[in-house]
């Protein structure tokens, strides 16, 4: 049996932006709110693209839960 390791593919918020067509800034807050999966080195976000991609096709989950109580 052969072990895979998958690399993530991590790409900055500005590339993320161009191939999604969502707005950067919109991009950073969820960066900033850790609702995506990312890393910071230094000053720059590195985000997974396919953890993003994932994001947002599935949603936010705990926004969903909240709004099934009311």
């Amino acid at each position: 049996m052969e072990n895979t390791v998958v690399i993530p593919r991590m790409k900055t918020i500005q590339q993320v932006a161009c191939e999604t067509g969502l707005a950067y800034g919109n991009i950073m807050n969820l960066c900033k709110q850790n609702k995506i999966v990312h890393i910071r080195t230094g000053a720059k976000y590195l985000v997974n693209f396919d953890k993003f991609i994932e994001y947002l096709n599935t949603g936010d989950k705990e926004q969903v839960h909240k709004s099934c109580v009311s």
